[in-house]
């Protein structure tokens, strides 16, 4: 299948050093593939976690306010789309970051026309700062982001290599699921997204989301070119 526009959910912990801050090598070599991406002709928007930099349940956790430990979060992914701006620029593409926080003298404020105009002409952009307020996950924001900008298709790329029916980490007879429904996904309460984010999936049927390993930058390519990697979501 062509895709004519794409929405990219990169995990921040699968962009630094054991999941913390930034592997820049990695952060490069995931800057030429989306440039080839890009030069296919496939418009690709991203979106990128904050988990390499700050979790907010974990300031939470430790007695800090709910809604300032979110503000930190957000502030930790308009971070990390400039270092992958930075990067695409270095490889030689252009890209605009846009966030739903103000911070007018960082980026863009997010308007939906400005993003569309911005990966019509310059092939790709970036979305940072989560839906610009707390309690909302960035699995959330990339499920709006890629209904609202009318994606063919969201790439979750993350550290582990596709949805499995239990955590492959504690149980050794997890099998990976290869493909799954929305409402299948929620019923059986997999962990892949937060329910807000699959009920936006499901509600307005976005066409798929392919949940895949990061730990080879060129699997973006592969998913892409119709390569039966991780797992296919579908309404």
């Amino acid at each position: 299948m062509a895709y004519h526009r794409i929405m990219l959910k990169l995990s921040g912990e699968a962009l630094g050093v054991n999941g913390w801050l930034f592997d820049h090598e990695k952060i490069m070599a995931v800057a030429k593939v989306i440039k080839c991406v890009a030069d296919g002709g496939t418009q690709v928007g991203i979106v990128i976690g904050g988990g390499n930099l700050w979790r907010g349940r974990s300031g939470a956790s430790q007695g800090m306010d709910a809604v300032r430990a979110d503000q930190m979060g957000m502030l930790g992914t308009v971070m990390n789309c400039i270092v992958m701006q930075d990067a695409l620029i270095r490889v030689g593409q252009p890209a605009e970051v846009f966030s739903a926080l103000p911070v007018h003298s960082v980026c863009q404020g997010y308007r939906r026309d400005a993003a569309d105009e911005a990966l019509c002409e310059k092939g790709v952009a970036l979305f940072s700062g989560g839906l610009g307020n707390p309690f909302f996950t960035t699995d959330t924001a990339v499920v709006l982001r890629a209904v609202e900008l009318r994606a063919d298709a969201l790439l979750l790329a993350k550290n582990v290599d596709g949805v499995y029916t239990a955590d492959p980490n504690q149980h050794k007879d997890a099998k990976l699921i290869a493909e799954i429904s929305y409402k299948e996904a929620i019923s059986l309460g997999l962990q892949v997204m937060d329910l807000a984010a699959f009920k936006l999936c499901a509600d307005h049927a976005l066409p798929q989301v392919r949940v895949f390993g990061l730990d080879h930058p060129e699997n973006i390519k592969r998913v892409l070119s119709g390569e039966p990697l991780g797992t296919v979501l579908h309404p």
